[in-house]
């Protein structure tokens, strides 16, 4: 109610006396009783491109049971630990006492990204070199603003990662769809125009294999003899359950060309919207700015607390916890999907992430979007590749 009055009063539709009470004002200002035409038409139009683009995540539902690519179980999350740690850097005294801070984000943050990434994965990477970004999709927007202009092709994983690929098309750049197999990427297909080439090799989303070490030494020297860039996505590498981990490509990468691309949205939650990019030095002062302009720098009181979960050792027990539990999970699935639909479906074989990949045989692959469906009638959320994965064209 006092709500109501407030606007009512802030608008000029009613005036306060002192002792009396509120009456309407004599003095109404004038509204207009043709009401803005609120449907989707006008004169402003959007570029076509967004026409393309679709806001479809595959999320829309909860799910009893959750099979769902790119969700960290919520459940396992250290909230008393973190509420404590956000508590710290929501007082006057914090660093930067409300103040702008700097486009690459916490300096504490950013130390700690590159000791746990030089620990962790073998990364070659200095403070100076680390950009804290809103997530993944983020640190790609920036990339590319700062390397390519529109026009300019990228190649990109087919089946890959869809949003990235949307993202590109909304930049003007030509997006170019390569093939992948059991290897990974087939440097082979790569377009000869290519300017910049994203990849998961780690974990190749959707599928789930990663590159070998013979892809990744193809494609760094694909990158010198074509002068292109490389953007090294590496999520789910935290989550490896056998075999000898593969060195990242930045660690692979002598001259430079590889970008490095990390998140925290499956090591701690995806709604913090925490990433960051490593920048070899040639591009770092331009990806400051880029980051600037977008969004001047990310939330600092969580970059603050993120600073501190590191430095703590609370995120390395974190991840052992998480390695632990989604290992168990992740070796469960397999066993079933092999004991029960070993008809039914060929699983892609994986040993990182948290998720797995099948395929439907013949004659169930035409049925697919019902058992989806089906599936999700029962409270089982799945998803099909259609709906998380670009694909290239003619496939």
């Amino acid at each position: 109610m006092t709500a109501a009055y407030d606007r009512l009063w802030g608008e000029g539709f009613v005036v306060s006396r002192v002792g009396a009470g509120t009456f309407v004002s004599d003095h109404l200002p004038r509204v207009a009783h043709n009401a803005p035409d609120r449907q989707p038409t006008g004169p402003l139009r959007a570029r076509p491109v967004w026409e393309s683009v679709s806001l479809a995540t595959g999320f829309a539902r909860e799910a009893r049971y959750d099979f769902r690519t790119g969700l960290p179980d919520a459940t396992l999350f250290p909230y008393g630990a973190w509420r404590r740690l956000i508590a710290r850097h929501m007082v006057p005294e914090a660093p930067g006492r409300g103040v702008y801070g700097h486009p690459a984000g916490h300096a504490r943050l950013r130390e700690a990204i590159a000791r746990h990434v030089g620990i962790s994965r073998g990364v070659q990477a200095l403070p100076e070199d680390v950009v804290i970004t809103n997530g993944t999709q983020q640190a790609l927007d920036i990339i590319a603003r700062v390397i390519l202009e529109p026009g300019d092709v990228i190649a990109v994983e087919a089946p890959g990662y869809m949003p990235p690929d949307m993202l590109f098309r909304s930049l003007g750049l030509a997006v170019r769809g390569v093939r992948v197999d059991r290897q990974g990427l087939d440097v082979a297909a790569l377009p000869e125009t290519a300017r910049l080439v994203y990849v998961t090799p780690s974990h190749q989303y959707p599928l789930g294999m990663a590159m070998s070490l013979q892809r990744r030494l193809a494609l760094l020297s694909w990158a010198d003899a074509h002068n292109a860039a490389i953007v090294e996505d590496d999520y789910d590498s935290e989550f490896r359950f056998g075999g000898r981990p593969i060195e990242p490509l930045q660690t692979l990468d002598r001259n430079g060309r590889v970008i490095y691309v990390g998140s925290f949205s499956k090591t701690m939650l995806p709604t913090l919207r925490l990433g960051f990019v490593v920048a070899p030095p040639a591009l770092r002062d331009a990806v400051y700015k880029a980051k600037y302009v977008t969004d001047w720098h990310s939330a600092l009181p969580a970059q603050g607390a993120l600073a501190e979960f590191i430095d703590q050792g609370g995120f390395a027990r974190h991840i052992r916890k998480l390695r632990s539990v989604y290992e168990k999970r992740h070796h469960l699935i397999r066993a079933i999907l092999a004991r029960d639909f070993d008809k039914q479906l060929e699983v892609v074989p994986s040993a990182a992430g948290l998720h797995l990949t099948a395929l439907v045989l013949e004659p169930y692959a035409h049925h697919t979007p019902t058992i989806v469906r089906r599936a999700a009638d029962l409270g089982v959320e799945v998803h099909e590749l259609s709906q998380v994965a670009a694909r290239a064209k003619g496939q």
